[in-house]
């Protein structure tokens, strides 16, 4: 037992003496929530467009339409000429151009006084096709403000209305999406990419060699390497959780004996899979490439920064497959909808699997020496 602590202490005292393991392993974690949440937190995820507007119609009814644009939300006006917001538009300084051409004034006129007159495309919309994300949104915003301005000239009298209702009664903003997001890329990282690289360096430096020809058990050493992990995992995930409450508000809805239950899990099956990784690798430079190539698709693909249901269907197998696509769901799921454990059993059981197999498959790979 007192092997088992003292291995315990001196990984811990590794972890706080070696900088980069700090840094990465803690301050990159909530750098990259601060600055996710500062970004897109506020607005829920909302594109902020810039557009041009020019009024070429100089008339009363125009004056009105640059100010109601200039209250449309997801919009930030600025009035130019035709040519100088056309040159913009190509140049990427804005998304789209307004126009307001000619004639506009007196068409609206002529709609108010009732006289008969065909439609006219008095107003029209530049866009660069390059951005096809800004483009169409773009497109779809103006063309609902042009819709509802439509409908107002006319005295337009719905006869039936949809009435929109939130089933989620919390309220809920993106940086709620994101935080367990970024509790489960954490310990991914930290375990897969750590154990791999930590037990792949000691393996060739010989540290493990000279463990082996001691009474130390590998069991001893094992637990002595889960126990410091869980322990920085532990703090770490405390970390993330308060900034994300004093900076944004993020609360925990479920239980905190669910979300660390979630954690511990996570913790020990991402860390058996970094031990087969470190069983396959011979060099640590050989560790850090593999540990990437199985960690980095799981960060696009494991719903860590949007839904995998965004993801195209011929992902979806691959999505199912994955582990770190399990903890993300049980964590926001813990913090957003305040689940259980029961309800969670399917993350439980997908994860609890991965665990035993990859244990099982990093006790038979498992190597004290370079062979």
């Amino acid at each position: 037992m007192k092997a088992y602590w003292q291995l315990t202490k001196a990984q811990l005292l590794l972890f706080a003496r070696n900088k980069n393991t700090f840094i990465w392993s803690l301050f990159l974690p909530v750098f990259m929530m601060v600055a996710l949440g500062t970004l897109l937190g506020d607005s829920g995820g909302q594109m902020q467009l810039t557009a041009a507007v020019a009024d070429e119609d100089h008339s009363a009814v125009s004056s009105e339409m640059v100010k109601e644009l200039k209250k449309t939300s997801g919009l930030s006006i600025k009035e130019v000429d035709a040519s100088l917001g056309l040159r913009q538009v190509k140049a990427g300084d804005v998304q789209l151009l307004i126009r307001l051409k000619d004639g506009l004034g007196k068409r609206v006129a002529q709609v108010k006084a009732k006289e008969r007159a065909g439609s006219a495309e008095l107003i029209q919309i530049y866009v660069d096709q390059s951005n096809p994300a800004a483009s169409q949104i773009g497109t779809q915003v103006i063309q609902q403000w042009l819709n509802e301005y439509n409908q107002k000239l006319v005295h337009f009298q719905p006869a039936v209305k949809a009435k929109k209702i939130h089933v989620q009664s919390r309220p809920l903003e993106y940086i709620d999406f994101l935080v367990p997001g970024i509790l489960s890329l954490m310990i991914m990282s930290n375990n897969l990419n750590g154990v791999a690289a930590t037990i792949a360096s000691w393996r060739e430096r010989g540290i493990l060699r000279r463990m082996q020809g001691t009474p130390l058990r590998a069991s001893t050493f094992i637990a002595g390497q889960i126990t410091a992990r869980i322990l920085l995992n532990g703090l770490q995930a405390l970390a993330v959780l308060l900034v994300a409450y004093f900076i944004y508000d993020v609360h925990v809805y479920g239980s905190w004996i669910g979300l660390i239950a979630f954690i511990l899990l996570g913790t020990l099956t991402f860390m058996a899979i970094g031990f087969i990784i470190a069983s396959l690798s011979r060099t640590p430079e050989s560790a850090a490439p593999i540990a990437g190539l199985v960690s980095f698709p799981m960060i696009f693909v494991g719903g860590i920064f949007f839904p995998v249901r965004d993801l195209p269907g011929i992902l979806q197998p691959l999505v199912k497959a994955i582990p770190i696509g399990y903890l993300t769901d049980a964590l926001r799921g813990i913090m957003n909808e305040g689940a259980g454990i029961l309800q969670l059993w399917v993350p439980a059981a997908v994860l609890s699997a991965w665990l035993i197999v990859s244990f099982a498959v990093a006790a038979w790979s498992f190597r004290w020496d370079v062979k």
